[in-house]
């Protein structure tokens, strides 16, 4: 019992790219067409409402199983288009009773893709938020911004939580690189400045980086006392990582946290419940259930699984 009693969670954070998660009207200036009724993808109100609801499903389970279910506290949140999005999320879908408030970006990104963070007032009471702009190389788009956040939470802390979509490796591994490691330098300038406060002993960077755990934008965070605590995780159902490509899988979303954090962490895992995935008829196992296949509406949640980590 004492045991158990040590080990109850004081903190549950989750991570999830929801893979295009746009509403069915255009916004102006953004290149969101292929998300609207008419286009080839044909997204209607019956689709989005469908994958608004998986969504609140996905982060409903994250909070475990039984008598220790508990919603999330934090839910870092990629790929969403909008505040229309994002209040139909909270107040309207599955997690409508849930008491989650939000805050998000509004960035520069050509397609209106921004990032989010769902919070519990009970469990982090926001005391700060803004967005943190991250100027693009000669010749390439703006990319998303980073979202930062501060709160303080049960144990009486303050907890900064930075919020990250990096450039994807559209164009080539080797072409984007040096857009990620721009993204990681704002973050490491970010942090560095909080610490500098005496406030910043506990920090969180989550996101989809678009690198791996061993890629340099991710080692230099490394370097700045952060800790990838979701480098080993996996999923309880064969997930080897939040994402899958080729039959191969791997982890572009992380969870970093600072030293503090670290040595509270009780575990990060892959949530990959049988819902979330399917059959991999091609390469075998199993893979994320994914929204589309190509153009083709396949009913899925995302390209995505949730990293879900639990401090005490």
């Amino acid at each position: 019992m004492l045991i158990s009693l040590l080990l109850t969670s004081w903190l549950t954070f989750v991570e999830f790219n929801c893979e295009n998660l746009f509403d069915c009207r255009h916004d102006e200036g953004k290149n969101d067409y292929e998300y609207l009724p008419e286009a080839t993808r044909k997204w209607d109100n019956r689709r989005y409402w469908s994958k608004q609801n998986s969504i609140a499903r996905t982060i409903i389970s994250c909070g475990g199983e039984g008598e220790e279910w508990t919603l999330p506290d934090l839910v870092a949140l990629t790929e969403v288009e909008n505040d229309s999005v994002m209040l139909d999320l909270t107040r309207r879908s599955l997690l409508r009773n849930a008491g989650y408030e939000y805050v998000m970006t509004q960035s520069g990104d050509e397609r209106g893709i921004d990032v989010a963070l769902l919070y519990s007032p009970f469990a982090f009471r926001l005391l700060s938020h803004h967005s943190i702009a991250v100027s693009p190389p000669e010749g390439r788009h703006a990319t998303r911004d980073i979202l930062y956040a501060s709160g303080l939470i049960a144990t009486g802390d303050t907890l900064h939580v930075m919020v990250v979509h990096a450039p994807s490796r559209v164009s080539g591994e080797h072409a984007t690189r040096p857009y990620r490691q721009r993204v990681a330098e704002r973050i490491i300038a970010t942090t560095d400045s909080i610490r500098q406060t005496g406030s910043g002993s506990h920090i969180i960077i989550a996101g989809d980086f678009n690198d791996y755990a061993g890629d340099s934008a991710l080692v230099s965070l490394y370097r700045h006392q952060f800790t990838n605590i979701s480098r080993d995780a996996k999923g309880q159902h064969g997930a080897r990582g939040t994402y899958k490509h080729r039959g191969k899988w791997g982890s572009l979303d992380h969870i970093l946290v600072s030293d503090t954090l670290a040595q509270k962490l009780a575990e990060c895992h892959i949530m990959d419940t049988p819902f979330l995935t399917e059959e991999d008829e091609k390469y075998g196992g199993q893979q994320p259930r994914r929204t589309y296949i190509g153009m083709r509406y396949h009913g899925g949640n995302s390209d995505h699984l949730p990293l879900v980590a639990k401090f005490y």
